[in-house]
């Protein structure tokens, strides 16, 4: 069954992007999806405007946070046909032996949609069967969310839930996010789920204020106050609250030279430093701190899909919140939107609706 599509393609570097038609077919354990939404990450600002290299060649349709319903499927993926769901921003094979050994997020045959395939920017897009995430649309609606507004889980949330789980975030920890907005914003929210108290650092007031009242404990503009000064207002925090003075769990979020700086220079004894956010600026660190404190650091890419439930119950059990910090456009306003976000005129996340 072929099913007539557009898609959005990315033709060249900060050149505008252009609607063109294809036809969406689902091959052997494939699935075409009909796209309820899809979030405009900074990762595809990232390929758009900055020249990042897909994997992909040329013209490519961006686009890896998808919520839709599957409308194909292709022999042996059958199962998913009518339901709706949330497609992996970076799906493994499931086959090769790092997978077989829980090492998914490494495999060198996983598939990232607006990457390696094509993406979601569009109004289908075929994927593979494996690993999708089914959406309870009864649980949605009584969380008062749309499909398309879960979008978001498929990278914005769930590389976050990866990041808080792997650190080991616990009941009574302190944790530091480095980057309030988008991605750390939900940091925050995962990281005071999972029982700690948490502390965010942005350069934005209105973030800050924005994240106050969704987890975060204390609140720092780094704007305003030096490396020294941020450091000293945790210890003080943490000692008022009866916080560990080590063991400190520290989630780079946004992305910046700044940021990784400020994330470095806050290591303490068992620290452990997670980088979530990505950004092509080097800094200049002396590594030996990590030895010096005993510390740790976390590289995390995505998030293996079998954590997306988990996840997503996060979000449609209330924990965590979304609908603040999202709005919706249409697709076809794509290139609007686009530069909007690059100029930061649209401060939430924003999804982009066939």
């Amino acid at each position: 069954m072929s099913i007539e599509a557009h898609r959005w393609l990315m033709n060249a570097v900060n050149t505008p992007l252009e609607r063109a038609t294809f036809s969406a077919t689902a091959g052997d354990g494939e699935v075409v999806v009909a796209v309820a939404g899809c979030g405009v990450c900074h990762t595809d600002l990232g390929y758009f405007y900055d020249g990042v290299r897909t994997n992909h060649p040329l013209p490519l349709a961006l686009g890896h946070e998808i919520s839709g319903r599957v409308v194909a499927a292709g022999a042996g993926a059958e199962q998913w046909l009518g339901k709706s769901v949330i497609v992996p921003a970076v799906l493994p094979c499931g086959e090769c032996d790092l997978c077989r050994r829980g090492l998914g997020t490494i495999c060198r045959n996983q598939k990232m949609p607006g990457n390696d395939i094509q993406g979601g920017f569009a109004s289908h897009i075929v994927v593979p069967g494996r690993g999708l995430c089914e959406v309870d649309e009864a649980r949605l609606a009584r969380a008062g969310l749309t499909l398309a507004e879960v979008s978001i889980v498929a990278d914005a949330l769930t590389t976050p839930y990866q990041a808080v789980r792997r650190a080991g975030v616990r009941p009574g920890s302190l944790a530091v996010v480095i980057g309030a907005g988008g991605v750390g914003g939900y940091c925050v929210q995962i990281a005071h789920a999972s029982g700690a108290k948490v502390v965010a650092i942005d350069v934005d007031d209105a973030k800050l204020e924005a994240i106050a009242g969704h987890g975060a404990a204390l609140t720092l503009n780094s704007r305003q106050l030096d490396a020294r000064a941020i450091k000293a207002a945790i210890v003080d925090f943490a000692r008022k609250n009866g916080l560990p003075s080590t063991e400190w769990f520290i989630f780079e979020c946004s992305g910046t030279a700044p940021g990784q700086l400020t994330a470095f220079g806050l290591l303490v004894h068992g620290a452990t430093l997670s980088v979530v956010g990505f950004t092509m600026d080097k800094v200049e660190i002396r590594l030996s701190n990590l030895m010096a404190f005993d510390a740790r650091a976390i590289g995390n890419w995505g998030c293996p899909p079998e954590f997306y439930p988990a996840a997503l119950d996060l979000v449609l059990d209330g924990k965590v919140q979304i609908k603040p910090f999202v709005e919706s456009h249409p697709l076809d306003d794509i290139n609007r939107v686009f530069d909007a976000v690059h100029h930061r005129e649209i401060r939430r996340r924003a999804v982009l609706v066939p």
